[in-house]
């Protein structure tokens, strides 16, 4: 038995699960909760895949994002926390020129670059499973009228 649970015959691999959420952690701050926490989030994938393109500075991310996203806008301090929350975790890479005034631009690195790479396969298989996904809901909301 870990963490109180175990396989059962209707349940076979809960014991394995909460090994590996222990061995990971399952406290607020462990990285797997919040990565995913991020990639859930509004703003974060949509940074790291723009980012995937080049090194940009942060006005110019912000006007692209807003060119790209549904909601059309993303507020400076919004920006500045998702840009952080990502250089904290390894993705994203600050530079500051020496230039007067100083010049701020943000990259991935090769950490963010192969969270890129993972985040585009997770999208390209939603793409693929749009229609499947559609149905479903369709059908969930046809069944709660």
């Amino acid at each position: 038995m870990t963490n109180g649970c175990s396989d059962t015959p209707d349940r076979p691999g809960l014991a394995s699960l909460a090994q590996e959420m222990a061995r990971h952690g399952t406290a607020r701050d462990a990285p797997v909760r919040e990565v995913m926490g991020l990639l859930g989030d509004r703003w974060s994938t949509l940074i790291l895949l723009v980012l995937a393109t080049g090194e940009l500075r942060q006005a110019e991310l912000r006007r692209l994002l807003a060119t790209l996203s549904a909601e059309q806008a993303i507020s400076q301090r919004i920006l500045t926390l998702k840009l952080r929350a990502l250089e904290r975790d390894g993705f994203v890479a600050r530079s500051v020129s020496a230039d007067v005034p100083p010049k701020v631009s943000y990259a991935l690195t090769g950490l963010g670059a192969a969270l890129h790479g993972e985040t585009r396969r997770l999208i390209y298989w939603v793409n693929a499973n749009e229609e499947a996904i559609r149905m479903a809901r369709a059908a969930f909301d046809a069944a709660d009228d």
